[in-house]
């Protein structure tokens, strides 16, 4: 079925970005922006690749790239919290040095084939239509970013350590003043989000770009980040947001058969139009006749208000 067919592309090309918007999720709960994540995305799926074909097993790539994604995150909170240095210029300064790197170490990688993960067929729940074979039918990539929305959901609002995070967040000084080392606190929730996002990059090279090419992540990052920010901090709603823009990527695709003159310019079309539609959703939520939908998204998902999550450190 044409629907069906869909619907498991969509699924199946969101997986990356559903890792990378649910790790900068976390990174922007403590306080922390991780600009760099352009150039995390190339580094690790760089890494993923290279490991992955030499030593034959993508799983060790997969776990290799997102150990890189957690010392990128290390750096900028390091840089920001012993150093004092800006994170956001430390990020884009990583987003610029880690792509020229990935470009330069990644020459002997270029459109080779290599190992990739097998399907994980559950019986019975891949028999469930639509559902069955879009989630119970992929490979483990899939699977794992689909099982990770509702962890981290639930971890973030749902658990004392979750609390803590938001808390530093948004006011370290109060945090600090109830015992809550605010430092420990970001270089934590950074490792772990900075580990999603590496892992995002593997996804991109072993499953829904398989290969390795110059500039291979084709600018996710930064729709990465937009989705995250309108999605309002929330994991559940930055997941459906990344599921929304694999839709646009579908539409696209499909259109340049009925379009041949606009194959250079089709492709490009999901990501303007994903940032006008997440700008007219966040202008939606604020609008005074709908007042009421922010505050029963939030009696669902468990979420917070998002002018108040997200900001970047306080200096003391």
């Amino acid at each position: 079925m044409p629907f069906e067919t869909s619907f498991i592309t969509v699924i199946s090309l969101s997986a990356p970005i559903v890792l990378v918007v649910l790790g900068e999720t976390i990174n922007e709960k403590s306080g922390v922006i991780n600009l760099s994540i352009e150039g995390t995305l190339l580094i690790t799926a760089l890494t993923a690749f290279a490991i992955s074909v030499t030593t034959g097993s993508p799983f060790i790539g997969f776990i290799c790239a997102g150990l890189i994604g957690s010392i990128v995150g290390l750096i900028i909170i390091l840089c920001d919290t012993k150093l004092r240095m800006d994170q956001i210029a430390v990020g884009f300064i990583l987003t610029i040095f880690l792509g020229k790197l990935s470009s330069f170490l990644g020459q002997d990688y270029v459109r080779i084939p290599g190992p990739y993960f097998q399907k994980v067929s559950i019986p019975f729940l891949k028999d469930i239509p639509y559902i069955g074979p879009s989630l119970f039918d992929q490979n483990a990539i899939v699977l794992f970013s689909f099982i990770m929305i509702p962890i981290c959901w639930y971890m973030i609002e749902k658990t004392r350590w979750g609390l803590i995070v938001k808390a530093v967040g948004e006011n370290p000084i109060s945090a600090e003043n109830r015992g809550i080392d605010p430092e420990k606190v970001r270089i934590i929730s950074t490792v772990i989000g900075g580990f999603l996002i590496g892992l995002g990059g593997a996804a991109f090279s072993l499953h829904s770009k398989f290969g390795w090419s110059e500039n291979h992540t084709g600018n996710y990052g930064w729709i990465c980040l937009a989705i995250v920010i309108f999605g309002g901090w929330n994991p559940i709603r930055a997941s459906l947001g990344a599921y929304f823009f694999g839709i646009f990527q579908i539409l696209a695709l499909k259109l340049q058969s009925y379009a041949l003159g606009l194959t250079q310019v089709l492709p490009l079309i999901p990501f303007p139009l994903m940032i006008l539609t997440l700008v007219f959703i966040q202008r939606f939520n604020k609008s005074d006749n709908v007042t009421k939908l922010p505050k029963i998204l939030n009696l669902f998902f468990g979420g917070q208000e998002p002018g108040n999550i997200g900001r970047p450190l306080t200096k003391k």
